[in-house]
């Protein structure tokens, strides 16, 4: 007996190269089965998605959801309920000093899987929004490369890596030193299991360090976050071209990550990368209590974005499923397949004129956007809650 049917849908998973209209089952949260015309009978729910898309659960791979630990972070289950979250990253909110909470404290009571990258600085992000500039980095005294390392080993599966800002904001005069002391964290956390553990550098927007202190010293299966951002530090000059650092990163490997957040996303900036063949690897909102309600609002917003700029749908979806799922060295999550996790979002393309708008300000008029119409988490149905994007 299935605990829940959903039919008439469209199944999408790039991952995996499904691409057909049928019917998915769950039970025992897990995918139970696949195919057309599955029995009504033997569910004991049944929903008819109206043809609707149906996509693994999605990932945001740049989070921040240490809720009610840490000033800027929201509450995981309101992006699962907006957007088909099913997975969050919480990316440096807490370091070795805290991190353990999230786990203990904020899972039990979150729907949303939640995962972490533990932050380089001992304390993570303790800052209050908006207020109070508290350091994080740019203090050395404030980073423990050993005690980072054991919390990565300590908290696994949960713990995926390590994050470090970078930026005059974030890093102050100590510049480029604490990526290396993360990376250094990173090489003294692997094992036989893990012999790889990726370290996710913010890319601050302002000099120092340039762009090439940043991105030189990243080894393939790093992430490089924020690389839409249209600050002075960015990935494309002010010519509008590529900075060669960033050519040489991502054909060696290094994962581009999005990271829209209230200050990172540009829409010229990222128009301008891809029309230079620099497709970002992975789509994620840095959703925070300073974008929450806006411009960032959660992962499926910033995928309309992409939606509107030309991108594919399979590969919006391909780059909030399994692009992130294998970054974070979690492949399990992000596909549809039978015996896999159960977790799935329902979706359609709502043809509805909406503004959407960078972290610039600059604003862009959609014909069309993403809605969430429904999650799977689990195997359990949970009612939509769509994000509130403004009409045009």
């Amino acid at each position: 007996m299935h605990d829940l049917l959903l039919t008439n849908a469209r199944l999408l998973d790039p991952g995996s190269g499904l691409d057909q209209r049928g019917d998915i089952a769950f039970a025992g949260g897990k995918v139970a089965a696949i195919g057309g015309g599955l029995d009504r009978a033997q569910a004991k729910s049944v929903r008819d998605v109206g043809g609707a898309y149906v996509v693994p659960g999605l990932i945001d791979m740049h989070a921040h959801v240490y809720r009610d630990a840490t000033a800027l972070s929201v509450d995981a289950d309101l992006l699962l309920r907006r957007s088909g979250t099913t997975t969050a990253l919480d990316v440096g909110s807490a370091g070795a000093g805290n991190i353990a909470g999230l786990f203990s404290l904020v899972q039990p009571v979150t729907t949303c899987r939640l995962l972490g990258l533990v932050n380089i600085g001992h304390g993570g992000i303790f800052e209050t929004w908006p207020g109070c500039h508290m350091p994080e980095v740019e203090d050395l005294r404030l980073l423990n490369v050993k005690a980072c390392a054991a919390s990565v080993r300590k908290h696994r599966p949960f713990t995926v890596g390590i994050k470090v800002r970078i930026g005059r904001s974030s890093s102050g005069t100590a510049g480029a030193a604490p990526l290396h002391m993360a990376i250094r964290a990173a090489e003294m956390a692997a094992d036989s299991d893990h012999p790889f553990v990726p370290v996710m550098v913010h890319l601050g927007g302002e000099l120092p360090p340039r762009l090439e202190e940043i991105v030189d010293p990243l080894r393939p299966g790093d992430i490089l976050t924020h690389c839409c951002s249209a600050k002075d530090n960015s990935v494309v000059a002010p010519d509008g071209k590529l900075r060669d650092a960033a050519r040489r990163a991502k054909e060696r490997g290094v994962v581009f990550d999005i990271g829209h957040g209230m200050g990172s996303f540009g829409f010229d900036a990222c128009a301008r990368m891809m029309d230079q063949g620099l497709v970002p690897d992975v789509i994620s909102s840095d959703v925070h209590v300073g974008c929450v309600d806006g411009p960032a609002y959660d992962v499926l917003v910033t995928m309309s974005k992409f939606l509107f700029l030309g991108m594919s749908l399979p590969e919006i979806v391909r780059r909030a499923t399994t692009t992130a799922a294998k970054a974070m060295g979690w492949p399990e999550l992000g596909v549809l397949k039978q015996g896999g996790i159960g977790d799935a979002a329902v979706l359609e393309i709502a043809d509805r004129r909406v503004t959407l708008t960078d972290s610039m300000g600059a604003t862009r008029v959609a014909g069309r956007h993403l809605v969430c119409r429904g999650t799977v988490a689990g195997g359990r149905w949970i009612e939509a809650d769509p994000s509130p994007l403004p009409p045009a």
